[in-house]
């Protein structure tokens, strides 16, 4: 390609180099400090802070039994699950892209981390978590935050269902008191739970683990702005304190948080965990902007910045590793609980960080006596709270399509991973879509001249010679071959008229496909016209070749179908051999009548 004298100046002159490399440079910045925190989304927190520092110090509540929960659940202990609650909250709060979004430990993510913990130990899930942080931060400034609007929602609610029974079966083993269950699958170390139990039954975890959930479940119905998974973990601790119950409690937890460190990390081991921190990222990314954007539907004008958003969630993947924290996400529990105690800024989401580490430095040796079955009981309460049956049963009367793509989502998610599902069940609705899209796709016959201002014994000439076809919906891949080779069948005919005005899109396979049927039309002796395709629709028939030239192109396609059928009329009527051009008519040239082409 010939470049032109400006192009050429430009391309060996150093000063145009540097100009646009301070170009490329300045987009650069823009792009960054679009990303970053700005003052004004603080003001309203810091001018009134009442609200925030109130919703801040209920979500730390909600948050604690939550986090120690999740960080025994993922194999590193609840002194993990805390230090990501404080770390990654505190740096997703400021940098994050939802002013409401409350980040830490959150059961799906537990799920992934631990098969992790079992085949890389403690240091391959922190080494996991720092990978995805970086994974994250790129994915923010390539900009994929956006993606999300695409999540179909049946595989969301068969996610979500999905993650709601895998964390149920986690907190099985210590419901029941089971310290050691054997399994690579959640839902087989829970069957083997049940195993032992049933070999020597022990009531009184079990018992614990149900009262503490039943009290939550009822008292948030009755009472939903009390904490009363606190209230009741705090009442199962004190009486299991004050009876001398015999059930298994937390354990000593540090009394604070150590120097930042990258001892975890072995630079050998990296290409291992590569694959673990890409579904680590991918589980992040999702369930965090599916939170955010639960919490802009819980607020009234109010919209998160999905770039931003994954930016924070890097930043505080990244962090969180460095004081032995686990991965961490958008909470949708927490920050529900978080909008609907009222907050207004960023404030409640770094007030609530700030009350765990409060907790963390003051409260230790009362949180080590926490029995583990009453945070069993904690988690089975918010497994319950996280499906949404009223969308479960909406969705599978909306459609069939739709009922299979949740079931199956919700099955592997169950049965295999969390990634996996998602990944199958976007799968199953792209599959699905294309199928209903082919189905409505659709070629027919249609009238000539559907106002009939022809002889009657022309129109019976003209049905011997002339058929015409409509082709409607998309031409692409999975509805072509149905259609097209249909149209090749067409016999004892002289012109065949494709009218394309209602076609939606055409791909490289439909064109390849409407391609072979003209070609075989037409070694058969029969002219095939096209009247009324858009010009993107004929751009990839001439690049395949129907038009071996531009004459050619010119006599076969026609801007509307009373041309092509003036010009059809002209083929296998004599009479009609030197009619003038129709009136105002486009695409094809008046001399072209002249002498028409046969095939």
């Amino acid at each position: 390609m010939s470049m032109s004298t400006d192009q050429r100046d430009a391309a060996t002159d150093p000063g145009a180099e540097a100009a646009e490399a301070g170009t490329v440079v300045v987009r650069a910045a823009r792009s960054v400090a679009a990303l970053m925190p700005r003052w004004s989304e603080w003001k309203p927190g810091l001018r009134s802070p009442r609200a925030d520092l109130t919703a801040g110090l209920v979500v730390a509540l909600v948050a604690l039994p939550l986090a120690l929960g999740f960080g025994i659940s993922s194999g590193l202990g609840a002194a993990a699950g805390l230090a990501t609650a404080v770390v990654a909250g505190a740096v997703a709060a400021v940098f994050g892209g939802s002013r409401f979004q409350v980040s830490g430990p959150t059961g799906a993510m537990t799920v992934v981390l631990v098969p992790i913990f079992h085949e890389h130990g403690a240091s391959g899930v922190l080494a996991v978590g720092l990978v995805a942080g970086v994974v994250l931060l790129l994915l923010a400034f390539a900009g994929i935050g956006r993606a999300v609007r695409f999540m179909p929602a049946p595989v969301i609610e068969g996610f979500t269902a999905g993650i709601a029974v895998v964390i149920a079966l986690q907190q099985v083993p210590a419901a029941l008191g089971i310290a050691h269950a054997e399994g690579e699958k959640v839902w087989q170390s829970a069957f083997d739970a049940v195993r032992q139990f049933a070999d020597r039954p022990s009531l009184l975890p079990a018992a614990v683990a149900v009262l503490v959930a039943v009290a939550i479940l009822i008292g948030g119905r009755y009472l939903p702005k009390l904490p009363f998974s606190l209230v009741a973990v705090v009442v199962a601790t004190v009486v299991a304190r004050l009876f001398h119950l015999d059930v298994t409690r937390i354990g000593s937890i540090p009394s604070g948080f150590g120097a930042p460190s990258l001892g975890f990390l072995d630079p050998g081991e990296l290409t291992s965990l590569l694959a673990p921190a890409l579904a680590v990222a991918a589980l992040a990314a999702l369930e965090s902007l599916l939170s955010a954007t639960a919490a802009d539907s819980m607020s009234v004008g109010t919209r998160h910045d999905p770039d931003r958003e994954l930016l924070g969630q890097g930043l505080a993947n990244i962090a969180a590793p460095l004081f032995g924290g686990v991965p961490a996400t958008g909470a949708i529990a927490r920050t529900a609980v978080n909008v609907r105690s009222g907050a207004r800024s960023r404030l409640s989401a770094l007030t609530h960080a700030v009350v765990l580490a409060g907790i963390v430095y003051l409260a230790s040796p009362l949180v080590a006596q926490i029995p583990l079955a009453a945070l069993a009981g904690v988690l089975l309460a918010t497994t319950v709270r996280m499906v949404e049956t009223a969308s479960i049963v909406a969705i599978t009367r909306a459609s069939r399509a739709d009922a299979v793509v949740m079931t199956v989502t919700f099955l592997v998610t169950v049965a295999l991973d969390l990634v996996t599902a998602v990944a199958v069940g976007v799968g199953f609705a792209a599959v699905l879509a294309l199928r209903a899209v082919a189905k409505s796709a659709r070629i027919e016959q249609v009238p000539l001249d559907e106002e009939g201002d022809h002889a009657a014994e022309e129109q019976e000439l003209l049905r011997e010679h002339i058929v015409a076809y409509r082709i409607d919906g998309a031409l692409f891949f999975a509805a072509a071959h149905r259609f097209l080779l249909e149209l090749a069948d067409v016999t004892d005919v002289q012109v065949v008229i494709l009218r394309m005005s209602r076609v939606t899109a055409i791909d490289a396979t439909g064109a390849i496909v409407l391609k072979d049927a003209i070609t075989k039309l037409e070694h058969r002796h029969i002219t095939v016209l096209i009247s009324g395709a858009r010009p993107e629709h004929l751009r990839p028939l001439s690049a395949l070749g129907v038009f071996t030239t531009k004459d050619s192109e010119e006599r076969h396609v026609f801007a509307t179908t009373p041309r092509a059928i003036a010009y059809a009329r002209m083929l296998v009527l004599p009479e009609h051999r030197h009619a003038p051009a129709v009136a105002g008519a486009e695409g094809t040239r008046p001399e072209a009548f002249e002498a028409p082409p046969r095939g």
